[in-house]
């Protein structure tokens, strides 16, 4: 998307964390004018660190481009600015706890019967219905119950994917579905309600392995950084314990790899590595192979091996090796403390990267909102 893209478009989002913030952010870098309605006390993300000179990381990924309203809901007067602003609005976004925003008078349904042409999304832990659906969620809690945990980590023991991976898949799928609304709101002039929940956008990304387990009776176990159902696909040591990870995904690849990688042609035509499922079943045995050639060697040349085999790899990055790594792409954005120098949103359009607005200080754009919305909302 470029910023001409959704120009014209108002966003109002009451939004805190991670995903409704990806969603609106999204939203912003397209053009869209976004509010952003904090508590007075702010967002809690803007307090989850204050590692990038000062400021929160994850506010900074996530707040570019918005403004910042700071109201108190709780109060009437306030609830009457917000009100004014969904009037106008094109989209409005809230991932308060369970029934928090029909509380304080913002129904979705209600607000839609107002404003036919009003594209509302509700972000919530487990959803609008079912059992759960007064349950607060945070990321951890959801890849723990949705599974993710249970097949993430090592035979040892489980780990935590190491990002907010439920509320960015929530946040992600949101995006998607208000462009979809927003596209056929132009074709039929009306608007329509959008719920997520970080468990089904989660659940729907762990369909593999509920598949797998319902249809196949196969409860895959835990494999580090090992392909469960491919093999050779996982990480290799080389001499000095520095790891690089590649996968073979077919017979000439196999071929291929035995040849130019191992330089011993005559594995590929071993029965017990016959084809994929052979090499999987006998795996410890294909591992000592890779690992006794490969423990000798630097990885710098299993890379150029791997290279001239035409055989897919990575090495295993360091946050170092990230921060140095040749193929990054950088933007610079403007916040509250000053210029930060971050990685680019994957997306070229036309070979440019999108625009990104500055990353508002809390309430940066208070007076100015209230006062083309209605009249200021006194101090109590």
């Amino acid at each position: 998307m470029t910023k001409t893209d959704l120009a014209g478009l108002l966003v109002v989002s009451v939004e805190q964390a991670v995903a409704a913030p990806l969603v609106s952010s999204r939203l912003a870098e397209a053009g869209a004018r976004v509010i952003k309605v904090e508590r007075p006390e702010g967002d809690f993300a803007r307090n989850y660190d204050r590692l990038v000179h000062g400021e929160s990381a994850y506010f900074v990924w996530l707040n570019r481009g918005k403004q910042s309203v700071c109201l108190d809901l709780r109060e009437e007067r306030a609830r009457a600015i917000l009100s004014r602003m969904i009037a106008r609005a094109d989209v409005f976004i809230q991932n308060l706890a369970p029934g928090a925003i029909d509380r304080l008078g913002f129904a979705p349904d209600m607000l839609r019967a107002r404003h036919p042409r009003l594209i509302t999304l509700s972000i919530s832990g487990y959803g609008e219905e079912g059992p759960y659906r007064h349950l607060k969620a945070y990321d951890l809690l959801v890849q723990a119950e949705s599974g993710l945990s249970s097949i993430t980590g090592t035979p040892e023991g489980m780990t935590r994917v190491g990002i907010s991976i439920c509320d960015i898949a929530a946040g992600a799928q949101a995006h998607q579905a208000v462009l979809q609304a927003l596209y056929a709101r132009e074709r039929t002039g009306k608007g329509r309600h959008i719920a997520i929940s970080l468990f089904h956008a989660l659940a729907d990304w762990m369909n593999v392995p509920y598949l797998q387990f319902v249809y196949g009776g196969q409860l895959l176990p835990r494999n580090g950084l090992t392909h469960p159902t491919i093999a050779p696909y996982g990480a290799y040591a080389d001499r000095e314990g520095r790891e690089v990870l590649f996968s073979i995904q077919n017979e000439r690849e196999w071929a291929q790899f035995c040849t130019d990688v191992l330089r011993q042609p005559g594995i590929a035509a071993d029965p017990r590595f016959a084809d994929n499922s052979a090499r999987v079943a006998n795996r410890p045995a294909l591992n000592a192979i890779i690992e006794a050639e490969f423990r000798g060697m630097a990885r710098d040349d299993i890379v150029e091996r791997l290279e001239r085999a035409r055989i897919a790899y990575g090495r295993i990055s360091t946050m170092q090796d990230l921060a140095a790594h040749p193929q990054n792409r950088y933007v610079e954005v403007e916040t509250p403390s000053g210029p930060v120098r971050m990685l680019a949103p994957g997306t070229l359009v036309d070979g440019c990267p999108p625009e990104l607005g500055a990353v508002p200080a809390l309430g940066a754009h208070t007076a100015e909102v209230v006062a083309e919305f209605g009249p200021a909302v006194p101090a109590e």
